[in-house]
């Protein structure tokens, strides 16, 4: 590391279970977030300012004035602009040791497994089941661990599917649920920092799978954020 990223990462070098080893593995880490909204936002400030080297993210959409209220990457100007385009600019600002790799492109069943292939650890911070499962089949057929978060109201979902032999997505709801079936947040709302909150947890987990310290392992965690109420549910082997 550069004398400038020994400084940036002093407060958590200082951290026994990181140091410079554990910061070492954080930069050679190469992590792809699909989606850059509500949950990637949060996902990418994060492991942008904790030093993930290589931070990819995928989106086609572009800013709208509805996102600006948990969407924390964009600012009213963004407004009308390709997501991944105003990313981009915000986390080089924040962090001129990150290698950024902008995908203006939604992910589908041709062009996951090419895409997952340059990558570590995908994380599914998307906002619909069709891609969500998309992303979980890619992910098993490659052998590449998967943080999966999804919110609702004020409930959010948090798990880490397919690491060292674990369940996936499909050992606990085998098939999405039909169209209409289950409200999203343009439909039912969402308040801000819900997205915020399972986010950071998100961002969490990534980190501990790069430190190989992993503990939601076949464990599906339930979060009430008004509450802090939560519901573990156990899955796979």
């Amino acid at each position: 590391m550069q004398t400038a990223e020994v400084i940036r990462y002093s407060k958590q070098l200082m951290l026994d279970d990181i140091g410079p080893a554990g910061q070492q593995r954080l930069k050679q880490a190469k992590v792809l977030v699909i989606g850059a909204g509500g949950l990637g936002c949060p996902l990418l400030l994060y492991l942008n300012a904790t030093g993930i080297g290589t931070l990819g993210f995928a989106d086609a959409d572009t800013v709208d004035a509805t996102n600006l209220h948990r969407q924390v990457l964009y600012r009213q100007e963004d407004t009308g602009r390709k997501k991944v385009k105003a990313a981009q600019e915000r986390l080089a600002a924040q962090n001129p040791f990150t290698e950024l790799i902008a995908h203006d492109t939604a992910i589908d069943a041709a062009n996951a497994a090419a895409l997952f292939a340059g990558y570590d650890i995908i994380v599914d911070g998307c906002d619909n089941f069709g891609t969500r499962y998309i992303v979980n089949d890619a992910c098993v057929a490659a052998a590449k661990p998967l943080v999966y978060g999804s919110i609702l109201g004020y409930e959010g979902q948090l798990a880490v599917f397919n690491h060292k032999g674990s369940g996936q997505l499909r050992d606990i709801f085998p098939n999405p649920p039909e169209p209409g079936d289950v409200p999203d947040c343009s439909e039912n709302g969402v308040l801000g920092t819900v997205p915020g909150i399972i986010g950071l947890l998100m961002a969490q987990q990534v980190i501990d799978l790069v430190l190989d310290r992993c503990t939601l392992t076949n464990l599906f965690l339930i979060l009430d954020t008004r509450s802090l109420d939560k519901t573990e549910l156990r899955y796979g082997a």
